[in-house]
């Protein structure tokens, strides 16, 4: 008998976990703030205020923890499968630093690695932003910082989705059972800027088309889970900026004062916009927004997030095996559920643009700065823009 062949990782070398980060110690809330809020202006009084949210939960956190268990799982899968790949992990904004790990990256001599980067859907935070940084953190890395593949956006995978089916199926079975059949499920993102929204992904919207995706993958998941169908909505959640800059609405507690006015009889917050359950989901949903609900009389459940769950740790496999066989030119099968089929791999110039940087450029007219930031240019935002990060 012959042996097996383990899957075939090359040409990468190391897994790279790419996340925002978050504070562990009351001590570092405020400068991981100040982190996150650098160059924008923001008032120290609403630094603090924001720093009042972390009390509720000792001073930290818990999206580090997260971060933690997703790795051990992946580790774990990729240990069972035969895949040997070293799994590295950088935050954008706190401890471990994107720009430590990726210079550790290069002193253990690795040479190219595939990026999970811990945002599912396409949009400037979520994506375009993490290349700048990669790009930046290989920079101050020099001339031994590896190349990087940022693996595609995952929000239809099945292994993302049909953990928030099963998690979501079982906070209906939390509410009283006299309401339960009722239920709207609520499908709650992080909130953000319109115009970042509207030039999300190459022929914009990206944003919030694949969160209508994803919710809509949900509830017809749970429909075939519990034998009956529930209304949906997406909604969001978090948001902040100068009050005059126009965000994507309806907000997440603004929405259940209108669905208990409505005669809904209860409802399911499914936090489809996070994979893990960081501070937008435990203080804006766990706290204010289960707040909100139990003023208007509303009874309510909080669905779970995909997290560790070992499904999503095969599919970050599978997204890491995908990716290495499209660069050796091969034509992998590319998994997703739904209508939208599987996300591109490269991103082109012009994708998710900064929304600081949607001025008026050559060929396009001031009074059209979304067209204005597609104008073409010798060098997108961060240079030639592509999923592998070159030099």
């Amino acid at each position: 008998m012959h042996a097996t062949q383990a899957p075939d990782p090359e040409p990468f070398d190391a897994l790279l976990v790419l996340s925002f980060g978050g504070p562990d110690a009351p001590d570092e809330v405020l400068p991981f703030l100040e982190n996150v809020t650098a160059g924008r202006g923001v008032p120290r009084e609403r630094l603090e205020e924001a720093a009042g949210h972390y009390a509720h939960f000792g001073g930290a956190s818990p999206i580090n923890a997260q971060n933690r268990a997703l790795i051990a799982a992946v580790e774990a899968d990729l240990a069972a499968q035969g895949v040997r790949l070293p799994v590295y992990w950088g935050n954008r904004n706190w401890r471990p630093y994107l720009a430590d790990t990726v210079r550790r990256m290069a002193d253990d001599g690795i040479e190219r690695a595939a990026v999970l980067v811990t945002s599912a859907y396409g949009s400037y935070s979520g994506c375009a932003q993490y290349h700048e940084n990669l790009l930046a953190a290989r920079a101050e890395a020099g001339e031994r910082a590896p190349v990087f593949d940022k693996l595609r956006h995952f929000f239809n995978h099945p292994g993302f989705v049909e953990p928030l089916v099963d998690h979501t199926a079982d906070a209906l079975t939390r509410l009283p059972e006299q309401v339960r059949a009722g239920a709207r499920l609520v499908m709650v993102t992080h909130s953000i800027p319109t115009v970042t929204a509207r030039t999300a992904g190459p022929a914009g919207n990206a944003y919030v088309t694949q969160h209508r995706e994803t919710a809509r993958l949900v509830a017809e998941g749970v429909a075939r889970a519990v034998g009956r169908e529930h209304d949906w909505d997406l909604v969001y959640s978090s948001r902040s900026g100068p009050p005059q800059v126009p965000w994507l609405e309806p907000d997440v507690n603004d929405h259940l004062v209108d669905l208990g006015a409505a005669g809904v009889p209860a409802v399911v917050l499914v936090p489809i916009g996070f994979l893990s359950d960081h501070m937008e989901v435990v203080y804006d949903l766990d706290v204010e927004a289960a707040a909100t609900a139990e003023r208007i009389g509303l009874p309510l459940a909080r669905a779970a997030t995909t997290g560790a769950d070992p499904r999503f740790a095969a599919a970050v496999r599978e997204l890491v095996l995908e990716r290495a066989a499209t660069v050796r030119g091969e034509a992998p099968a590319r998994c997703a559920l739904g209508g939208l089929g599987a996300a591109h791999d490269v991103c082109p110039v012009g994708c998710c643009p900064d929304p600081r940087a949607l001025r008026p450029r050559p060929g396009a007219s001031a009074a059209d700065p979304e067209a204005a930031a597609r104008a073409p240019r010798g060098a997108a935002l961060l240079g030639e823009r592509s999923g592998r990060m070159d030099p």
